[in-house]
């Protein structure tokens, strides 16, 4: 079951925290996020998911940045969430989704106990100029039956910028 943007509001700093929280960004079932003003962008086009990838930050300035088709764009949220006892997902809004847009390509699911800020998979069909801090995508939470283990992951949890893939750690071996 989706919560109703009212029990968001109710369950916040209980079980789902989102900081900042401002009012305004809650809907009828979702709050919208924010895109954050910094970006990753790697620096080789053929990316090898066996190997860390480089990339370098870009800035987004005030006056916007026009992206281009065909690359790709990671960027984050303003708002930092953690959720305790629900399913987190992002979708992106429709909005946005209507200028060609893509917001995240595969990593719209979160788990119960992710904390951190969402690192966005930005991509577009024709070239569009963005802005920081435009309400860019939407979290919605979801109820969960059964006994879970919180989410841990080394790889993830806890960011405090933006993330490039860590797969490669999948290839280390175990110990």
């Amino acid at each position: 079951m989706i919560l109703s943007g009212h029990k968001i509001r109710e369950l916040l700093n209980q079980d789902i925290f989102i900081t900042p929280f401002k009012e305004q960004q809650l809907g009828a079932n979702s709050y919208n996020l924010r895109l954050h003003e910094q970006l990753l962008v790697y620096d080789n086009n053929l990316l090898d998911m066996r190997q860390k990838n480089p990339a370098h930050p870009i800035t987004i300035p005030a006056d916007g940045l026009i992206l281009e088709p065909n690359k790709l764009y990671l960027g984050r949220t303003v708002e930092h969430t953690k959720t305790l006892k629900h399913v987190p997902m992002l979708e992106g809004r429709s909005s946005i989704g209507r200028l060609g847009l893509f917001v995240h390509i595969t990593a719209g699911f979160g788990d119960v106990g992710f904390n951190g800020f969402w690192t966005l998979e930005i991509s577009c069909i024709q070239p569009i100029k963005i802005y920081p801090n435009v309400e860019i995508c939407q979290i919605f939470y979801h109820t969960i039956e059964g006994s879970y283990s919180p989410y841990t992951s080394n790889k993830y949890q806890d960011n405090q910028s933006v993330q490039a893939s860590m797969l490669y750690k999948d290839f280390e071996p175990k110990i």
